[in-house]
C-alpha cells in the first residue's frame, strides 16, 4: 500500500511536459535556417531542414501520446488533469504549425520578392522568441508546485507572461506592416503566389499566437 501511494506522488507529469515544450521549441527553432535557405533559394538545404522539421514535430507528438497513455489519474496529481491535457495540445499545436509553415513553403518552392526578405525573417524571429518565452515560463512549472503557486515564483511566472504577451504584439505589428508591403506590390506578382504568401505570413503569427495561449493557460492553471 505504501508503494502504490509513493508511485502515485513519484509519477509527476511536470517534467515530461517541459520535456514537450523543450521538443516543441527545437522544431520552431529551425524556421530561422529554413527560411534562410529558402529565399537564398537552396532548395536542397531546405529540403534538409523541412525534413528536421518534420522528424521534431514527430518527435514532439510521440512526447504528447505518451505522456496522454501515462498521465496519472490518481488523486495526487499536482495539476488538474484536464489543465495539463489542454496545455499540453497548446504547445503541440507549435510545432504543428513550424511543420505546416515548412511543408508549404518547400511544397511551393517560395519565392518572396527581396525587398520584404529582411522583415519576413524578422517577423519569423520574433515568433520563435514567443516560442522561446512560453518554454521560460513552462519551465518554470516544477517550481510554480514547489511553492503552492504562490509568492516569489508565482510573481516570476505572471511577469514572464506579461513578457510573452509584450511579444506577441510585437508580432502582430511586424505582420501587419509585412503584409502592406506585399500588399503593395500585388500588381507585380503572380496572384497565386500573393495568396500563398498571405497564408504563410499568417501561418508565422498564428506560431507567436499559439505561443502565447500556452502562456495563458498556465496563467489560468496558476489562478486555480
Amino acid at each position: 500500500m505504501a508503494n502504490s501511494i509513493l508511485d502515485m506522488f513519484a509519477s509527476s507529469p511536470i517534467r515530461p511536459m517541459q520535456d514537450h515544450m523543450g521538443k516543441v521549441h527545437e522544431c520552431a527553432k529551425q524556421l530561422i535556417p529554413f527560411f534562410k535557405a529558402t529565399l537564398a533559394k537552396d532548395w536542397q538545404e531546405a529540403e534538409k531542414l523541412k525534413d528536421s522539421i518534420r522528424q521534431l514535430e514527430n518527435d514532439a507528438d510521440d512526447l504528447k501520446h505518451d505522456l496522454r497513455m501515462h498521465l496519472p489519474k490518481g488523486l495526487f496529481l499536482p495539476v488538474a488533469r484536464t489543465d495539463l491535457l489542454s496545455l499540453l495540445s497548446k504547445q503541440d499545436k507549435i510545432a504543428n504549425i513550424a511543420r505546416d509553415i515548412s511543408g508549404v513553403v518547400f511544397a511551393r518552392k517560395m519565392e518572396f520578392p527581396e525587398n520584404v526578405h529582411a522583415d519576413l525573417l524578422g517577423l519569423i524571429q520574433r515568433s520563435i522568441d514567443a516560442s522561446k518565452q512560453a518554454f521560460k515560463a513552462i519551465n518554470e512549472l516544477d517550481e510554480l508546485l514547489a511553492t503552492g503557486f504562490r509568492g516569489r515564483e508565482a510573481t516570476l511566472v505572471e511577469e514572464l507572461i506579461e513578457q510573452l504577451d509584450l511579444i506577441e504584439n510585437d508580432t502582430d505589428d511586424l505582420q501587419r506592416a509585412l503584409l502592406f508591403k506585399i500588399f503593395e506590390q500585388e500588381e507585380e506578382l503572380p496572384p497565386v503566389a500573393v495568396m500563398f504568401m498571405y497564408k504563410v505570413i499568417r501561418y508565422i503569427g498564428d506560431l507567436a499566437d499559439s505561443a502565447q495561449s500556452v502562456g495563458s493557460r498556465l496563467e489560468m492553471t496558476i489562478a486555480r
